[in-house]
């Protein structure tokens, strides 16, 4: 493959509750174990990153697909929900749940181009076979 663009960020620190930048200084955030995991929260964690990224990265590819099928979606949306838990071998894993938002769009064609978005994206591409990801897509 041929990297179109590169992100780079560094973690410092006490990694889950340390620090992290990105190497342009757009993202510089401390970070916090989440309440639920026994920590302090009140600050960003790897999975609000990863989810707001999958988000961002499956509307984009859910764009991208509408456009060549010449569909409308309206004011649409697309949320990530990230599950982390045990997976049973000692260490953790991570399971996504999408919900796709397309006003005006029926149901059935609304569930194709998710569909579709989901064989588009890179995170899903990423991430097929190695976490469970499921498409929720729901009426507006």
């Amino acid at each position: 493959m041929s990297s179109l663009y590169t992100a780079e960020a560094l973690a410092t620190g006490a990694g889950r509750a340390g620090h992290v930048r990105t190497s342009d200084g757009i993202v510089d955030t401390d970070l916090a174990i989440p309440k639920e995991l026994g920590g302090e929260g009140g600050a960003a964690n790897p999975e609000l990153l990863f989810a707001a990224g999958y988000a961002a990265c499956f509307h984009s590819a859910l764009q991208t697909v509408a456009r060549r099928e010449k569909a409308d979606l309206g004011e649409s949306s697309v949320g990530a929900l990230v599950g982390i838990g045990p997976n049973g071998n000692g260490g953790f894993a991570l399971e996504v749940t999408l919900e796709v938002v397309i006003p005006g769009l029926d149901l059935e064609a609304a569930q194709r181009l998710a569909e579709m978005a989901h064989q588009v994206c890179p995170y899903s591409n990423a991430t097929r076979g190695n976490i469970a990801v499921t498409l929720d897509v729901v009426e507006d």
